[in-house]
């Protein structure tokens, strides 16, 4: 198919001082949990979106020394050769695809515990991040930064942009964003010196300045020198030369970097999430730095939308467009604007379980995009699936997330696929969900994959058809997948931190009955130690009803795990937009209709709550009969010719919807050969020299 010519505009090479991008798709830096532990699986990763067509492939963070230590959360390094070594398998795997490669060199500041290194944190004025997250949290507190650290910071800039060189890498960042030190000195916050690196603004962009200087020098003359640089806070304060703060520092570093590269100052805002958040959320923070320079500006803004690509070029906001999660959730998203398969494009919905990946310390995973991470490690391709091994006839029962992401593998290596569903329309799950307030982006899961389903030759769709054991004996099937997903139950918690028994009362609802159409009466109190995203909507939703609704959880803030998501500070934003009451640390134990008893986990005092219904989002439990049945039976199977019987996704073990869709592709990839293991990626190390005595 032939390119929209509405999207020529987005295939334009741009210069970045003296390197070119073939064209505007930015992968820009971002968090992938991938390490310099892990040099394989990165540079498949990455070399994935090079080959489906983004111009420039950026790492993330790169820490420049051991003053910059981030663990246990996962940075890079550029510190010594077997670095080198490392950084260079994935500029080589860009570059097959001719593409340019982007490092980001950092230095945490203040914001990093340099928990491994034991070094003391550096910072303009001594004053730390006191974080309210306890993975954040330190009793460590930063030291002043004198002549001498801010020499050495220049050096130690200057010498890992020389390692960057070598290991190969077109563009080369200098990073004053989202609290880490050269942004340290550009905030007043942090910044209370009285030399000629404090008080005014001039004053405070000097570091930045001298960073881009030393590392021009470091590279030549035929490496890009990019500044990223967080706005949003400089943004809000006024200026006495400038309409902002932001305006000021932009204007001073005009001509300083090749390229901008401009974004928000904390992930929250930055990586906001859809629930909260539209695509394009940046712009009116950062919509003036291309008055104000003539270099290239980079952005990001959760694009998916080849139209609103096009709109942020012409309308003179951004020259390139960035990317992070979309370039997760679908990695062939320019080669498929590029071939006219737009409708194609696997659109990030804006979950966050990406981020979350940083946060727990492992490499990333996508809820579009089961493939992400797993490049090397399983050798999964996301456009490419070898064809079945022989004919195969294949019933999936169950039409959510991980039937549905199944039916499509299996559909793409030539299976003839079967889909029932009992529900009159396809999603499992996501037929409710993507109601509650500010998740109808997540439909998206459903509407990429039942699109592709229904324009396949080899499946067939039954919605509306309740199975059982009896009828898929008869039907004629080779093998047979289970993907019944799971239910929510009404158990309790115990101090102890266990689901215990089962609340019996005909006014004690969950999810379910919520999405079956049960109307409640208020006062309402929803109890959540399920802790993600659905304790938080279902009150929102009550409350958007106009019942009174009151929210209490075990954990320590509203929906505690959407820390790892950037969604908290917005959960309970919107709960006190609401008026929902929040109650934390609190555990239900017992309901009588009128009256929610509540005690308080450690202590055990009560609380004695009006309440008309009580919703708990707890503990869910699978929906496995159909494959209890048919397992029971082994000869009935042989008799009927199914070759196989297995169970995926939450009726195996209910989690979240990116663990569904990553079940249902495990299982299409794997099901006809023996299960593989991931492989187990290895850092380069230089053998020790001996140690004498």
């Amino acid at each position: 198919m032939a390119r929209d010519p509405r999207f020529d505009i987005l295939f334009e090479p741009v210069r970045i001082g003296p390197v070119t991008a073939p064209n505007r798709f930015y992968q820009v830096p971002h968090a992938s949990g991938m390490t310099n532990a892990l040099p394989r699986v990165r540079a498949a990763f990455r070399e994935t979106k090079a080959e489906g067509g983004w111009g420039v492939v950026c790492t993330g963070a790169c820490s420049i020394h051991p003053s910059s230590d981030d663990s246990p959360l996962p940075f890079a390094s550029l510190w010594d050769d077997d670095d080198i070594r490392a950084h260079a398998l994935m500029t080589e795997a860009v570059h097959r695809h001719g593409a340019l490669a982007g490092v980001e060199l950092w230095h945490g500041g203040a914001i990093a515990m340099n928990r491994t290194s034991r070094l003391p944190p550096l910072s303009p004025s001594g004053i730390p991040w006191m974080a309210t997250h306890l993975g954040f949290m330190s009793n460590l507190r930063p030291k002043v930064m004198d002549r001498q650290d801010i020499a050495d910071l220049r050096r130690w800039q200057a010498e890992g942009a020389r390692k960057a060189r070598s290991a190969g890498f077109d563009i080369v960042y200098v990073y004053a964003g989202m609290g880490y030190l050269p942004y340290e000195f550009l905030l007043s916050d942090y910044n209370q010196r009285t030399d000629d690196y404090g008080g005014s603004v001039e004053n405070r962009v000097r570091l930045v300045r001298e960073l881009i200087a030393v590392t021009q020098d470091a590279v030549g003359k035929d490496c890009g020198v990019a500044l990223r640089i967080s706005l949003e806070e400089l943004r809000k304060r006024p200026s006495e030369r400038a309409e902002s703060e932001a305006h000021e520092v932009i204007a001073l570093l005009a001509q300083d970097p090749d390229l901008f590269d401009v974004k928000m100052d904390s992930s929250p805002t930055d990586c906001a999430a859809s629930r909260f958040t539209p695509e394009g959320s940046h712009e009116p923070v950062i919509d003036f730095v291309k008055t104000l320079t003539d270099k290239p500006v980079v952005g990001v803004g959760r694009f998916t939308s080849p139209d609103t690509m096009v709109s942020q070029i012409r309308r003179g906001v951004l020259d390139l467009i960035g990317g992070a999660r979309p370039s997760i959730a679908d990695p062939f998203l320019p080669r498929k604007i590029e071939e006219g398969r737009e409708d194609e494009i696997r659109e990030c919905i804006g979950c966050n379980i990406c981020i979350s990946s940083w946060h727990d310390s492992v490499p990333v995973r996508c809820t579009q995009n089961a493939t992400a991470g797993e490049e090397w490690r399983r050798g999964w391709h996301p456009e490419r699936f070898a064809p079945v091994k022989r004919p195969e006839r294949v019933l999936i029962v169950g039409g959510g997330p991980a039937g549905l992401e199944a039916a499509r593998v299996l559909a793409l290596r030539g299976a003839e696929v079967t889909l029932a569903e009992a529900a009159e329309s396809f999603g499992g799950r996501l037929r409710f969900e993507t109601k509650l307030p500010g998740l109808s982006t997540w439909g998206r899961v459903l509407d990429y994959r039942l699109a592709a389903l229904k324009t396949a030759a080899n499946v067939q769709l039954f919605p509306g058809s309740r199975l059982i054991a009896e009828d898929v004996l008869g039907f004629g099937c080779d093998r047979v997948v289970i993907a019944t997903g799971s239910r929510w139950t009404r158990a309790l918690y115990a101090s102890s931190e266990l689901p215990v028994g089962e609340i019996a009362h005909p006014r004690v609802y969950t999810p379910d009955d919520l999405a079956a159409g049960q109307e409640i009466d208020g006062p309402v109190v929803v109890f959540d130690f399920d802790n993600y995203y659905m304790g938080g909507a279902v009150a929102e939703l009550l409350a958007g009803r106009g019942l009174d609704v009151t929210y209490a959880t075990s954990g320590g803030h509203a929906s505690a795990w959407t820390f790892m998501t950037n969604e908290l500070p917005r959960v309970h934003q919107a709960l006190a937009r609401r008026g929902v009451t929040v109650r934390t640390i609190e555990t239900v134990t017992g309901f009588d209709g009128k009256t929610a008893r509540l005690a308080q986990l450690f202590t055990g005092a009560e609380t004695m709550l009006p309440c008309r219904s009580l919703v708990v989002v707890g503990l869910r439990r699978v929906s496995d009969a159909i494959y209890q049945a048919l397992a029971a039976d082994p000869a009935a199977l042989e008799a009927a010719g199914i070759r196989s019987l297995a169970v995926i996704g939450d009726a195996e073990a209910p989690g979240a919807i990116v663990h569904a869709v990553h079940a249902g592709h495990r299982y299409a990839r794997e099901f006809d050969g023996a299960p593989l293991s991931y492989r187990r990626d290895k850092p380069f190390v230089t053998a020790p020299e001996p140690v004498s005595d």
